[in-house]
């Protein structure tokens, strides 16, 4: 193999090259979680397209920050690379990163710290001895959802269905799987939900899976569904997919638990629904009706088809919400997610106040 002087191989160099075209990249990315300007990025992307996104995305955080008089005082990012694929030559290398933000905000004199991990799938190509990004594709996660609430790729449920409903118990009373919560105490009527220890719950784990629990590719209304039930919330088991809100893990090959435990759209329908027993919520008007412990879920598109589901967790000096989410694990984050590549003008949301009582 040919060496440069030194005695280091092209290929050496021109892998550290490319690292430091991502390395300068993550400062900027920093950078701009401060100031919200996306103009020093042109030195090292090429990307026409996504420039135009990301300045946008910046240019409304930017008005919505101002508006809601806060002040991002320090930002740090990291980034992990989940998977590199590089060319024989190391011409054209593209890197799926995972950024992690956390950032300090100061509103009225009050601090909080935000966090959230991004994803995006970088090409890069070499231009002499440099390499600048010729190509930036965001991982919008929130906008995937693994199936809808019609989903029938298992058969349209469980084999024996009959067996599962035999050994279920009345709906009034929740299907407890104990490996989760066991020392969960049954009941059929004054069970108190525990705002604080749901969210405690999503403090715990916005970050990483619990194990106890089944980890999806597209997370975001299971790890709500565990908040609640970490609160309290009596699961409504029927032993069907398409009725009540239960979970049972996998076994046998199959998914036992309902789709309002694991996709948003079904979520939000159930707690749409009136319900005499079990998890119950009332839907309000606006975020700001909004306690501990109560749910948001997001329609991108606003054509009524629901995609995201997030927990509220805190709440800013102005008293609006600050929720936990996974997927894209977010904790803290503003409630109306105008920095997700996936709001649109057309978004919707729908806001839950879980019950006090079940």
């Amino acid at each position: 193999m040919l060496a440069r002087e030194g005695g280091e191989p092209p290929n050496a160099a021109r892998s550290e090259g490319w690292k430091a075209a991502i390395h300068r990249y993550v400062k900027l990315y920093n950078q701009a979680e401060i100031d919200r300007y996306s103009a020093p990025f042109e030195a090292v992307i090429a990307d026409g397209d996504h420039m135009s996104r990301f300045g946008r995305r910046l240019a409304r955080l930017r008005e919505q920050e101002l508006l809601r008089g806060i002040l991002p005082s320090r930002s740090e990012t990291s980034a992990e690379l989940l998977r590199v694929s590089e060319s024989g030559t190391l011409s054209e290398v593209s890197v799926l990163i995972e950024l992690r933000v956390k950032r300090t905000i100061e509103h009225h004199g009050r601090t909080y710290l935000e966090e959230r991990f991004d994803r995006e799938r970088l090409w890069l190509a070499a231009e002499g001895a440099d390499y600048v990004i010729a190509r930036v594709e965001p991982i919008v996660s929130e906008r995937r959802p693994r199936f809808s609430s019609s989903y029938s790729g298992h058969g349209g449920g469980f084999a024996d269905e009959q067996a599962l409903a035999a050994e279920s118990k009345p709906q009034s009373i929740p299907y407890i799987n104990y490996d989760v919560l066991p020392f969960f105490k049954h009941g059929r009527a004054g069970i108190r939900y525990r705002r604080d220890l749901a969210a405690a719950y999503a403090d715990r784990w916005w970050n990483e899976p619990n194990p106890a629990y089944e980890n999806f590719e597209v997370n975001c209304t299971n790890f709500i569904s565990q908040c609640l039930f970490a609160g309290n919330g009596p699961m409504n088991y029927t032993g069907k997919r398409a009725s009540g809100w239960w979970y049972r893990g996998f076994s046998g090959g199959r998914e036992n638990w309902s789709y309002s435990w694991a996709v948003a759209n079904a979520l939000q329908q159930y707690l749409s629904a009136p319900h005499s027993s079990a998890l119950r919520a009332t839907v309000v008007d606006s975020a700001d009706q909004l306690a501990l412990g109560d749910v948001i879920i997001y329609d991108w598109s606003g054509d009524n088809r629901f995609q995201h589901s997030t927990i509220v967790t805190a709440f800013d000096a102005a008293g609006m919400p600050l929720v936990n989410a996974n997927t894209v694990p977010s904790r803290h984050r503003y409630w109306d997610y105008q920095d997700s590549y996936a709001w649109t003008e057309n978004t919707k949301y729908r806001f839950f106040h879980i019950a006090d009582e079940f």
